[in-house]
């Protein structure tokens, strides 16, 4: 059928997106959907509303881009005796909890197993590996790539006219255009990727040589490339990341920092001095080294980034050679 307004195509029995899109006002979520309708007498047939989100005083919402909106509750307000200490300096603290919502128009997402809380309107989930031999072939690729790359063995995808949201958590939400990060597109560190557009492309690269598991470091990242938008799971927010730009130079960080790089990137793991002794005496070992023309996401203030007490200036030469021998026959 067609629209008897501007004449565009739908299915039939729908609503025209162009007509009457999904749209969010400030008495909440409204939205037009394809049957099967709302009872509700207040709403027209195929429509809904969801309430206390847009229009929720505790909800803030941080950053929107494309289809997706990042909204993070201000207070835990359901607390009990035992737990409102707690709650009380952890929203001092910037420890709140934090949602990502999909509005979508007809649009498809792709997202991380689990990470469905509710849906409104008519959204339609699909595993995405297709039906019959291909899918078992595609449900097998895709374990392979969860056990290299501690991603789930299926992204489920959502598409349709309506609303996701997903679970709440206390990491910090990043909304990123990944055409930002050129043709080559990005690599993430394993945990990073939470949802995203469906016309991503995802694949899973590889380091250049075995030195990784040297350092500790998986052998194999996930990479989205293409035209869209993603969202990722920070250990530190937007603030705190540090992002650096080579063009034809090479970076070096000791630990785990990088959280997402160029694709156009070669990544090593290498000596921190040139020579064995030098590694050992200035007690780094071994570090991450970038090298080419693009840019890296680092997080200089996760866990684990402190000096530790056998790394303190103040020790004597003899300890920190000693130290740095340890070090460099145990790492």
């Amino acid at each position: 059928m067609f629209c008897s307004t501007c004449g565009t195509q739908i299915p039939d029995g729908s609503v025209c997106p162009k007509c009457n899109p999904a749209s969010a006002t400030q008495g909440g979520l409204t939205g037009f959907a394809p049957p099967p309708p709302v009872q509700a007498s207040t709403l027209p047939a195929g429509g809904f509303k969801v309430n206390n989100v847009v229009d929720n005083a505790n909800l803030k919402m941080l950053e929107s881009c494309g289809c997706f909106s990042v909204y993070e509750h201000q207070k835990d307000l359901s607390n009990t005796p035992d737990t409102a200490e707690s709650a009380y300096f952890m929203e001092k603290m910037n420890v709140r909890k934090r949602q990502v919502l999909c509005q979508l128009q007809g649009n498809t997402i792709k997202m991380q197993a689990g990470a469905l809380q509710w849906s409104c309107g008519a959204i339609e989930s699909e595993t995405g590996l297709g039906s019959g031999a291909k899918a078992i072939g595609g449900f097998l690729k895709n374990m392979v790539k969860s056990l290299i790359t501690d991603e789930s063995v299926v992204k489920p995808l959502y598409k349709g006219y309506g609303f996701v949201m997903l679970e709440p958590t206390y990491k910090y939400i990043i909304i990123e255009d990944i055409a930002k990060w050129g043709p080559a597109g990005v690599v993430l560190q394993d945990g990073l990727f939470l949802a995203c557009d469906a016309s991503l492309q995802e694949k899973v690269v590889s380091r250049k040589n075995l030195s990784s598991l040297i350092a500790g470091e998986g052998l194999f990242n996930l990479t989205l490339s293409g035209t869209g938008v993603a969202v990722f799971e920070s250990p530190v927010p937007r603030e705190e990341l540090i992002e650096i730009e080579l063009n034809g130079s090479e970076l070096k960080i000791d630990g785990d920092m990088a959280i997402a790089w160029s694709n156009t990137l070669e990544l090593t793991v290498e000596r921190s001095s040139k020579t064995l002794i030098g590694s050992m005496v200035n007690g780094e070992g071994v570090v991450n080294v970038f090298r080419g023309t693009g840019k890296v996401w680092m997080t200089p203030t996760v866990d684990g980034t402190l000096m530790d007490d056998g790394e303190a200036p103040e020790e004597s030469a003899s300890k920190s050679i000693i130290g740095g021998i340890i070090d460099a026959v145990t790492d």
